[in-house]
């Protein structure tokens, strides 16, 4: 984890990690029709007008947690993805479910 001290790697990070969260979402608003899906608390009216990256870019720049509470986030959005199977992870829940998994990484990671 040595590699994500260095300041110039957390932007690749936050890119990378938004890039496939960005294609999770889309692939499950395409595939909405398809499954049945519930209706969480996490679910919004409308989709943010804040893209993915710039989310994680602000939430980087004021939440002043380490590096590895995004990978940890990361874990956690893909365990709830695997375990919840009829919340599907997309555009309308994304935002929230990842604020929720990177303040749980935190509160895990950096919390003393």
């Amino acid at each position: 984890m040595a590699e994500l001290e260095n300041p110039n790697m957390m932007p690749n990070l936050i890119t990378f990690l938004s890039s496939l969260l960005e294609e999770v979402a889309e692939s499950n608003d395409l595939n909405c029709g398809f499954k049945a899906q519930k209706i969480s608390v996490f679910h919004g009216l409308t989709r943010p007008t804040i893209s993915i990256q710039s989310y994680l870019d602000r939430i980087y720049k004021y939440a002043n947690c380490s590096p590895s509470c995004f990978i940890v986030a990361y874990v956690y959005l893909d365990r709830f993805a695997q375990r919840q199977p009829s919340l599907p992870i997309n555009s309308f829940n994304v935002h929230r479910l990842l604020i929720t998994s990177v303040m749980v990484a935190a509160k895990f990671m950096d919390d003393l």
